[in-house]
């Protein structure tokens, strides 16, 4: 029997503003740069058929030089995102065409792991779509413009979103063509349709670097996992 094609789209076509000057994607952690820790592990999954990176135009080829000095065999292509996130999440879809599932995660993740990419496709096998997500640990609060306390939602109804999200591929590509506005993640549109997106206990570890302080949060957690 033959299984169904997995892909993945890695985005990493972000600006990295809040970096200092440093292009997160490129910066050298644990010995190698991040994108390398993400497609990695990628690369080694069992569960993982295609791989698309999506990079701004500016790394484009220090991407492709990446992928061919690591033999990343399952990359694809390399291709250059849009302007938003959704745009160049959309730029990656279209290289997985004769994919029935699509794993869907932030190249400024490099802490993930095989685990959670497989946890997820089993998870979404029941309604089409999961997403890695873990319990909010702290109070939240939601102010209004002048930064005052409108109100506080219950802690325990709280988990912040992760990636991977996993999605069947069919319900992924409907929700990206009839998308409006913009959303900071790819469970949102399905969201939107009314599709079931189901939970599934991500990591503590699996941090967005988005200021140099992650940098070297992400190089420690890297270093512990050997």
């Amino acid at each position: 029997m033959v299984r169904d094609k997995v892909g993945a789209v890695i985005v990493a076509a972000g600006s990295s503003h809040r970096m200092s000057g440093v292009d997160k994607i490129l910066a050298t952690i644990a010995g190698q740069p991040l994108l390398a820790h993400v497609v990695g592990v990628f690369q080694t999954s069992p569960a993982i058929d295609r791989i698309v990176v999506v990079l701004s135009a500016a790394n484009l080829e220090w991407g492709r030089r990446l992928v061919k000095e690591h033999g990343f065999s399952k990359v694809v292509e390399v291709c250059q995102g849009g302007e938003r996130r959704q745009d160049s999440v959309a730029e990656g879809l279209k290289r997985l065409a004769d994919c029935q599932w699509v794993v869907i995660h932030d190249g400024a993740r490099p802490c993930i792991t095989a685990d959670l990419i497989e946890q997820g496709l089993s998870e979404a096998r029941d309604t089409g779509a999961a997403i890695a997500a873990v319990p909010v640990k702290e109070t939240v609060k939601v102010v209004d413009a002048e930064g005052v306390i409108r109100s506080t939602p219950r802690r325990e109804n709280l988990w912040a979103a992760q990636t991977p999200q996993v999605f069947r591929a069919d319900i992924i590509r409907q929700a990206y063509g009839q998308q409006s506005g913009e959303v900071t993640d790819d469970a949102a549109l399905l969201e939107a349709l009314g599709y079931k997106v189901k939970i599934y206990m991500g990591s503590y570890d699996n941090i967005k670097v988005t200021t140099p302080e992650d940098l070297a949060l992400a190089e420690i957690i890297l270093r512990k996992k050997g």
